[in-house]
């Protein structure tokens, strides 16, 4: 017998002590993270709202109860109960039930009132019909990503099961080093913005953190083949954690199970959906502009079959020796600052990824209590000497003034954005200026993948800032639901519409003008200077956005729509609005770590250029008296 499963043996011993006597315990196993509890008498432990927490709290563990199949009744039975149960209000609009695992998926517009005051509604269906219900949400705004993700896994939910159970043997192992060290080495993103990738690693265990491309620098990857990444072998690698979903963080996940990896990806559920969109279209870019992509369509299914999804807040062990904690980044949708608690108390780190400190329209600002952190690794995308932005309401007095300007001389605003996060910020704005009449109503084009994002921020609303979650929960009050906005979905014809007709505002990806749809915009807009190309992001070294922002007008137009090697002369005013960053400034950094309580003993500043992390580590330095680092890739650090 192993010793996970004389673990389990003992946990079924001791959860069999710890229930009433007319509870049976069957079967305990691990599937990843949980602890799964099989019982004959789910109706019984649903009558005890408090069975559970108890255990969970006792053994320290994640707990769900399922129960045995042949003590279920049958779906159609229990599907008139369930319906009965639920308050009409709201919208059931699927049932799915899952017999090998007692479980049945509820979908439904409002999640809450499925789910009852602190569960009760949950327990009631339980108590009832012995089923175990899972709640997801119906998208407000339909969404083939999600869609495609829930049908996927539905569809895999046997190698799903198999893959949990090992991936759960594999975190709950007996610990085999009596040493006691934690080391971070960095492959990417370090001294330049792009390529994020990290392993954090001791004698026990191995974690990479994200692993994403470089914008405007074909090629230029992670240094993944290093020994103390996947140089010793894939399998070596005992889990991904992936802080967020945008490509310099997430476009290689993927290419991890070409190498051979078949381990867990930790991330929130919005990182795993918007992560499967946002690479499936990386791979068709790539196509489009005549690249070889780095692995196939099938890589990313199989990144989505290994995602363990948590909330924020959630302890989980993911390792022997390490509990992962995820908390708000106020980034992007989903977004995370991972926090890992390793060894018995021995070290704490947390990895920022990409945070905004401060609130915005989307989201609340990233979160910055933990119990412990003796490292930080933080962002520096904004922390050079003089990375001020202009505060949000600077910013969008002057946004909606270019626009009444650019309106009133009959042209048209075109905004280069990402999909994900910076395109939904902007709509509010927009939806509420036109609302007030702060500028003139007239349509706003979504081109590129922006509506389908936008589809998926309404599925997690609980992700999103307080109040714009609210209005979310009501149709009539949607934002997103705004007559103005309109979805290009009829390629260059209906693009030359636009172009020919009256004043309107362009949202297009991508972001950085490093292809896509906005390589067509130009070419409809970029020649009347009536009209005004407006950058709200950031624009990465080496971009065409940057050396557009910097004075370049003859732009170099390479897909299949254009002869390769010919140009196109902007003539289009170039404007920049600041503030609409989805990074903190350096003030947003500076407090960040100045609001820490307690602050770290040490702070690694990457994911910025050479100046802005050497700048920003100088200044924390000097004014918090703590050991600061501005790596380069390819450099280890040893704590403890």
């Amino acid at each position: 017998m192993s010793s996970v499963e004389r673990q389990l043996e003992d946990l079924k011993e001791e959860i069999a002590s710890e229930v009433p006597a007319d509870i049976s315990i069957s079967d305990v196993t691990y599937e990843g993270p949980e602890l799964v509890v099989y019982t004959r008498d789910p109706k019984e432990f649903a009558s005890d709202g408090d069975l559970v927490r108890r255990l969970a709290s006792k053994l320290r563990k994640r707990i769900t109860v399922r129960p045995d199949p042949d003590v279920l009744s049958r779906p159609e039975e229990a599907e008139q109960t369930i319906r009965e149960i639920i308050p009409e209000d709201a919208g059931v609009t699927d049932l799915d039930f899952h017999a090998d695992t007692g479980e049945v998926v509820i979908e439904a517009q409002k999640p809450g009132m499925v789910i009852g005051r602190r569960g009760s509604t949950l327990r009631e269906i339980t108590q009832k019909v012995g089923w175990t219900p899972e709640v997801v949400r119906t998208p407000p705004i339909e969404s083939s990503t999600v869609s495609n993700v829930r049908n996927f896994l539905k569809q895999e939910r046997d190698e799903r099961r198999d893959i949990l159970e090992r991936i759960g043997r594999q975190i709950h192992r007996q610990e085999m080093s009596d040493d006691e060290w934690v080391r971070i080495t960095t492959l990417g993103c370090c001294r330049e913005v792009g390529r994020a990738a990290f392993i954090l690693s001791t004698p026990e265990t191995r974690i990479l953190i994200d692993c994403g491309d470089k914008p405007g620098a074909e090629g230029e990857v992670p240094y993944l083949q290093v020994p103390e990444a996947l140089g010793a072998g894939a399998q070596t690698i005992d889990a991904v954690v992936l802080t967020h979903a945008h490509l310099d963080h997430s476009a290689l996940i993927p290419l991890l199970f070409k190498y051979g990896y078949d381990g867990p990806i930790y991330c929130t559920e919005p990182t795993r959906d918007l992560m499967g969109l946002l690479t499936l279209d990386y791979l068709d870019v790539a196509a489009k502009e005549g690249r070889a992509p780095p692995y196939e369509s099938e890589m990313v299914r199989d990144a989505i079959k290994h995602c363990i999804t948590l909330e924020y807040g959630d302890v989980t062990d993911i390792a022997p020796d390490i509990k992962l904690t995820f908390h708000n980044a106020g980034h992007i949708l989903g977004s995370a600052v991972s926090h890992f608690h390793i060894g018995d108390g021995l070290y704490n780190v947390a990895f920022s990824g990409d945070i905004h400190y401060e609130d915005t329209r989307l989201f609340n600002g990233a979160v910055n209590e933990f119990p412990r952190v003796e490292t930080l690794v933080l962002e520096s995308t904004y922390g050079g000497r003089n990375d001020y932005q202009t505060d949000q309401e600077d910013s969008e007095r002057k946004l909606k003034k270019v626009i009444n300007e650019t309106y009133e001389r009959d042209g048209k605003v075109v905004i280069p954005a990402f999909a994900v996060g910076r395109s939904q910020e902007i709509m509010l704005v927009l939806e509420e200026a036109m609302r007030s009449g702060d500028i003139p109503e007239m349509p706003v084009h979504l081109d590129g993948m922006i509506w389908e994002a936008t589809a998926i921020h309404t599925t997690y609303p609980e992700y999103l800032r307080d109040d714009l979650r609210d209005r979310i929960f009501h149709d009539d009050e949607n934002p997103f639901l705004a007559d103005q906005f309109n979805h290009i979905d009829g390629g260059e014809e209906e693009r030359q519409e636009v172009a020919d007709g009256g004043p309107a505002i362009v949202l297009s990806t991508s972001g950085m003008v490093t292809g896509g749809p906005i390589m067509s915009w130009l070419r409809h807009l970029g020649g009347d200077e009536q009209n005004r190309l407006v950058f709200v992001g950031y624009q990465a070294q080496g971009t065409l956005g940057r050396r557009i922002q910097n004075g370049w007008d003859e732009i170099p137009i390479n897909d299949r729509d254009a002869s390769r090697g010919s140009t196109l002369t902007l003539n289009m005013d170039v404007k920049t609005v600041d503030g609409f960053s989805g990074h903190a400034d350096r003030q947003g950094l500076e407090n960040f770590v100045r609001t820490m309580n307690p602050r770290p003993e040490k702070v690694l500043c990457v994911h910025g250029d050479e100046s802005s992390t050497q700048d920003l580590s100088s200044a924390l330095y000097h004014e918090f008296n703590m050991r600061t680092f501005a790596p380069k890739n390819l450099e280890t650090f040893r704590f403890k």
